[in-house]
């Protein structure tokens, strides 16, 4: 099954449907005027076809809707139709996927296929739609916002470091020691209502646009201390994101540190 094949039956019934609507309309205008001249003879003959009109916008409504009771939603979902269409368009659109059916990773965002309910879910956001083109538009559009949005980069390395410190104290851990970004997020968002307004995704695409101004030669924050990333062997303790180029990283670990005082 495939959406395009509807969609593409749907369009002449949709273009009648506008039309006949469009047509109702001057109609309408007709018969006021009419209406408010006193032309009997005239509002008469226009009620007419202002019927008829109708009776044909109401052939048109029906046929629209046998189309859609025809298609089969659930049947859809179900095959791994919907899904195999959204991956072959995110190949063409050079969209970075991860993950197996019915959860993906399009960094940053997570994708969840409901076959259930046949729903689609952008994080947290249900997005009403069947369309494979539509939704993969609606991903690339998000990613590209996201792209052009300010970042204080400088800002969010002091916060960083804020929650490094305070990680260092509570995991008893000597001073600029490697620790893990997911600890640090846990205290950035304590409680799980903070994380429904800032979750890992969201930690995740900062981190991947701290980790482009490192590239670019920004390792220091802005008091003087030096930072830098370290992997692990464990990919499952690391982040993984997208660097500038658009290559796959994985950042585990992150420490903050004096260089001055590391090159006495």
């Amino acid at each position: 099954m495939n959406y395009e094949d509807l969609y593409q039956s749907l369009l002449p019934d949709e273009k009648s449907l506008k039309d006949t609507v469009s047509s109702l309309q001057k109609l309408y205008k007709t018969v006021s005027r009419e209406t408010e001249n006193g032309d009997i003879k005239g509002l008469s003959r226009d009620l007419n076809t202002l019927k008829q009109t109708a009776e044909a916008l109401l052939a048109v409504i029906q046929n629209l809707e046998d189309s859609v009771e025809a298609f089969d939603a659930k049947a859809y979902f179900e095959s791994g139709d919907f899904a195999s269409q959204v991956l072959d368009l995110c190949q063409e659109m050079e969209l970075d996927v991860q993950g197996e059916f019915p959860v993906y990773e399009m960094f940053p965002y997570r994708v969840r296929i409901d076959v259930e309910n046949q729903d689609v879910y952008l994080d947290r956001k249900r997005i009403p739609c069947m369309r494979p083109s539509s939704f993969v538009k609606t991903v690339k559009a998000g990613q590209d916002k996201l792209k052009k949005a300010s970042f204080n980069a400088q800002g969010f390395a002091a916060e960083l470091a804020d929650a490094y410190d305070l990680a260092v104290l509570k995991l008893r851990r000597k001073p600029e020691s490697d620790i893990y970004l997911t600890n640090l997020y846990k205290i950035l968002a304590p409680m799980s209502r903070f994380r429904r307004d800032y979750d890992m995704q969201s930690f995740s695409y900062d981190i991947a646009r701290l980790y482009a101004e490192f590239m670019n030669g920004m390792t220091e924050t802005r008091n003087g201390r030096s930072f830098d990333f370290g992997p692990t062997r464990f990919n499952r303790r690391a982040i993984r994101i997208l660097d500038a180029n658009g290559k796959e990283q994985f950042l585990a670990t992150i420490r903050f540190f004096d260089k001055q005082e590391e090159t006495k």
